[in-house]
């Protein structure tokens, strides 16, 4: 009776676990009548099968990465460079991805890796070197990226993002590109310099103007205030000299006394009666 109940326990086990399976969070998967896809991209979480009838495949639902070799591409030029590229890329239709790969990430890989050849091969062919290498490589992936989602749609497989991670030459036409470059460099660097001088003699020009102007306007100042002291002084003058005549002569001779007679090694050659010393002849009362 005993084995009985056991026979029955293990039946009624290996029938609730043939029915039954998990798929993880990180997973999807497909489930087959007889080698005939019946339900595909099932949601992670506990399902249900009938024994013997249905079978699952697993897939693996992550971003992947696919790291291909480098590869040799021809530009414009007709001058070969090596590329070193990597995609990230992840399933995103598992009916379509097991139709065409047959569930191989092998072999998905290796068709992927082709499609993102061929659109690079494209890209470059478009563009010399030194487009390839100087601005226009965030075009060359963007571009990328969209054509080969078209192409890898097929493959049940979605590209998250695409990067050209190195570009070599050989040193011929590393050499060359180099040389190019560093033209263009000393093109843009005389440029700014030409506009540096042009602004420095704009503001130079400017200032001497300026200074020009300040100077003739306190030049003007000057003069005037000049002029406006010789009026006083000439007023001051005049009004002492109204005043009194001979006094204001005779303090004006004493100033010129002064200024002749104030070095002792100073020679006058003069008359003794001339008009210069009036003053030192004649008698006051």
């Amino acid at each position: 009776m005993k084995n009985a109940i056991g026979l029955i326990i293990a039946i009624v086990g290996f029938i609730i676990s043939s029915s039954t399976y998990i798929v993880d969070e990180r997973e999807t998967a497909i489930k087959f009548r007889f080698k005939q896809i019946i339900e595909s991209n099932i949601k992670p979480g506990l399902h249900f099968k009938l024994p013997l009838i249905h079978t699952v495949k697993k897939f693996n639902s992550q971003i992947l990465t696919l790291d291909a070799k480098p590869d040799r591409f021809l530009t414009n030029e007709k001058k070969y460079v090596r590329v070193d590229f990597f995609v990230k890329w992840k399933i995103s239709n598992v009916s379509e991805f097991y139709r065409a790969t047959r569930g191989d990430i092998a072999r998905a890989q290796n068709r992927l890796e082709g499609i993102m050849k061929d659109g690079l091969r494209n890209e470059f062919s478009k563009r010399t070197i030194q487009e390839a290498i100087s601005g226009e490589r965030g075009a060359i992936i963007s571009s990328l990226r969209d054509k080969s989602n078209k192409d890898a749609k097929e493959l049940g497989i979605t590209i998250v993002d695409a990067r050209v991670s190195q570009i070599d030459f050989p040193d011929t036409v590393s050499e060359s590109v180099f040389d190019r470059m560093r033209s263009e460099r000393q093109r843009v660097a005389q440029d700014f310099r030409s506009r540096g001088k042009e602004e420095a003699e704009k503001i130079r020009a400017a200032a001497d103007r300026e200074a020009t102007i300040i100077e003739a306007d306190a030049y003007s100042k000057g003069e005037t205030l000049r002029g406006q002291g010789d009026a006083k002084a000439a007023a001051i003058y005049a009004k002492a000299y109204s005043q009194d005549a001979e006094f204001y002569a005779f303090y004006r001779s004493l100033s010129a006394y002064e200024k002749s007679l104030s070095n002792a090694g100073d020679i006058m050659v003069i008359e003794p009666d001339s008009e210069f010393f009036r003053y030192f002849k004649k008698k006051t009362n």
